[in-house]
């Protein structure tokens, strides 16, 4: 079996949730899709998405590393990988083509699947019937604070055990609108209900020193991506 042709194209997906997108006329996401054919008539069908103003970026990454498998057998999934992977070595790993890469990898997967008549849970060792998820979509920095506490208590209605929201708000740090925010939404779910809140390495290591201690009382459960993975003076 080889892989034979690749088409790529940006789409728009609607949110399906009116919590996504604040206190706003629900938008849409822009997603890569891809689609993988073989010379068998099997098709893989990926995608993948950035979410920032670099999705056609994204898009002509796709459409290089699909460019790459041409001539392939997906079944070699690990092999295909470490191609791309050596193709795109001089750009570091990471970053965007990290996400070109996964687009490949669920195309690749998806053929795999469609070979032996199994969902792609059942390859990878089996599904669950159950999968615990945490709510986070609603309670973005960019939001107004009474919009996150509204839908933090609403999200909690819902069922959520656990939720994350995101600090380094808009403009200059300003610590005491930072603690009021994670104090908002702690009180709007309570304690038994797991917060966790993402920086997006936004804070540099004395914020992220002085505000983590000031925000201990709200036993958050972690706070992710404090500072930039390259502050190495800092860190």
């Amino acid at each position: 079996m080889k892989i034979t042709h690749a088409s790529t194209t940006l789409v728009a997906l609607p949110h399906d949730e009116p919590l996504a997108d604040g206190p706003t006329t629900p938008g849409s996401k822009n997603f890569v899709a891809l689609k993988l054919g073989t010379d068998q008539g099997i098709e893989g069908l990926g995608f993948t998405f950035f979410g920032g103003a670099l999705d056609k970026a994204l898009l002509a990454a796709v459409e290089a590393f699909a460019g790459l498998t041409i001539g392939e057998d997906p079944r070699h999934i690990e092999a295909i990988v470490a191609k791309l992977r050596n193709a795109s070595v001089s750009a570091g790993p990471g970053g965007i083509l990290t996400l070109a890469l996964s687009a490949i990898d669920i195309a690749l997967w998806d053929i795999k699947g469609k070979i032996h008549n199994q969902p792609v849970a059942n390859l990878a060792g089996g599904h669950r019937a159950r999968v615990d998820t945490y709510a986070s979509g609603a309670l973005m920095r960019h939001f107004p604070l009474a919009h996150v506490e509204k839908a933090a208590a609403l999200l909690k209605t819902r069922g959520f055990k656990q939720m994350k929201t995101q600090l380094a708000l808009p403009g200059d740090t300003n610590p005491v609108k930072e603690i009021e925010r994670i104090r908002v939404v702690r009180d709007a779910i309570g304690y038994e209900t797991d917060l966790m809140c993402d920086i997006n390495q936004r804070w540099d290591v004395r914020q992220a020193i002085s505000i983590g201690k000031q925000v201990d009382p709200f036993r958050l459960f972690w706070l992710e991506d404090v500072t930039a993975s390259d502050d190495y003076a800092g860190l």
